[in-house]
């Protein structure tokens, strides 16, 4: 497997348009607007103040983080280097690679948190453990 940095998770601009009259569509197509077939889409909402999500690892899946409505927090951890990104923007995404710690936090009122994945649910592809993830890294 590669080793990924956070510094390889970058914000993916979506497509955005606009109609004065009815709002703005954003647009995800597999393969053109995100680098991988979305196989599974879901959102987190009404996520209580103060409290936060995330807190582990995949092993193979790629993620794109979209902050539909409101805002949050996304901390991505390779292991030696944290970087910090706000999500406020609903045209805009994080792409996650495989093989970074995520903690999400400081979510506004009213936030929801869409996450769009290139595989199915799988258990085994999570590492939910920090030390764990550690040692993953270290293979």
């Amino acid at each position: 497997m590669a080793k990924f940095s956070v510094y390889d998770c970058t914000i993916i601009e979506l497509d955005k348009h606009h109609s004065d009259r009815k709002g703005n569509i954003s647009v995800v197509q597999n393969g053109d607007t995100v680098p991988f077939d979305v196989k599974r889409v879901y959102y987190l909402y009404d996520v209580p103040g103060g409290e936060s999500r995330g807190a582990h690892a995949h092993k193979e899946l790629s993620q794109l983080i979209v902050a539909a409505s409101g805002s949050f927090r996304v901390t991505l951890d390779d292991g030696n280097v944290k970087r910090s990104f706000t999500l406020n923007r609903p045209y805009q995404g994080l792409y996650v690679k495989p093989g970074i710690w995520r903690d999400l936090d400081d979510f506004s009122s009213g936030a929801v948190c869409m996450v769009l994945a290139s595989e199915k649910y799988d258990a085994n592809d999570y590492i939910r453990d920090y030390d764990e993830f550690i040692e993953f890294r270290k293979i």
